[in-house]
């Protein structure tokens, strides 16, 4: 497959001898976990636990490289910089835009050339979950549509905020990070953390990510998915037939088991768990709450 340039994605790079214990008390990454070769995503939070920035990271010589969506850039910046303080630590835009992402052969090769800060790449965890070769490279190294990257990802429902969740709007079990290497109960705390364990421990996730399937072509991003007239969750990204949603698995769960057709609009749709999280539908509340 061609190595794709996301356009719409920039850097940032934190250095310093702090820099390791800087983000491991602040972002929900296990830092000190994180491999050499290895990208995991990760999100800074409000205190009441939702996602206040998403983003990718990986080691970068001797700090770590920040990829987040070009319009959250400043904005993860300067809350950044404000929890900063006195720490030994420089924050920095980087000075190449966008990413390069890879996969297949190409990441193979990327993972084996050299060259500047970040040209070898790091392999996506999130991908990696799903048995898929990704890498992810600072700049532009590639020229293959992004369609083909996003019809990737929705194979493999893995989300993006914007075109699948709202910032501010969801919880990282929602889009899935306590199974894809971004979420950490092990390290101490950060940002809202208490709230994430709580709904660990307790079990009380029920807004998950699926993949969504249909005979014809699905409605727009946005549309809401029902079941008998009432909303199980919305749809995000789409690629013809297929696409990606967040939805009550309870209530998706429910209707299925009943035999209640799920509709995307007026388009009759299958959803489907993302087997590398190895969760299954409930049946009812009550095994949805055991």
């Amino acid at each position: 497959m061609p190595a794709v340039f996301l356009k719409d994605r920039s850097l940032l790079f934190v250095s310093g001898a702090e820099a390791q214990t800087f983000l491991q008390n602040l972002i929900t990454t296990d830092i000190a976990a994180l491999g050499a070769d290895e990208a995991r995503p990760g999100a800074l939070l409000t205190p009441q636990g939702k996602i206040l920035f998403d983003f990718m990271i990986w080691q970068d010589g001797d700090g770590y490289m920040i990829e987040t969506d070009a319009g959250q850039r400043d904005g993860l910046l300067k809350r950044l910089t404000m929890y900063k303080l006195r720490a030994a630590v420089t924050l920095a835009p980087s000075t190449e835009e966008g990413v390069t992402v890879s996969w297949g052969e190409d990441a193979e090769g990327a993972r084996g050339s050299q060259g500047a800060r970040g040209s070898q790449g790091a392999r996506d965890s999130r991908f990696a979950k799903a048995g898929v070769t990704l890498t992810r490279r600072a700049g532009r190294q590639g020229d293959g549509a992004e369609a083909l990257y996003d019809a990737l990802r929705i194979r493999h429902g893995i989300v993006t905020s914007g075109s699948d969740f709202a910032l501010q709007d969801a919880f990282p079990h929602d889009v899935l990070m306590d199974f894809n290497g971004g979420l950490s109960f092990r390290k101490g705390c950060y940002v809202g953390q208490e709230v994430v364990s709580r709904m660990q421990h307790r079990g009380t996730a029920r807004r998950r990510v699926v993949t969504v399937s249909a005979a014809t072509d699905l409605p727009g991003t946005g549309t809401e998915i029902t079941a008998a007239g009432k909303p199980v969750g919305t749809l995000g990204s789409v690629d013809g037939g297929n696409g990606l949603a967040i939805v009550r698995i309870d209530r998706a769960g429910a209707a299925m088991a009943a035999g209640t057709p799920l509709l995307a609009g007026d388009t009759p749709v299958s959803l489907v768990l993302p087997a590398w999280s190895g969760l299954v539908f409930p049946a009812s509340a009550d095994e949805a709450s055991a």
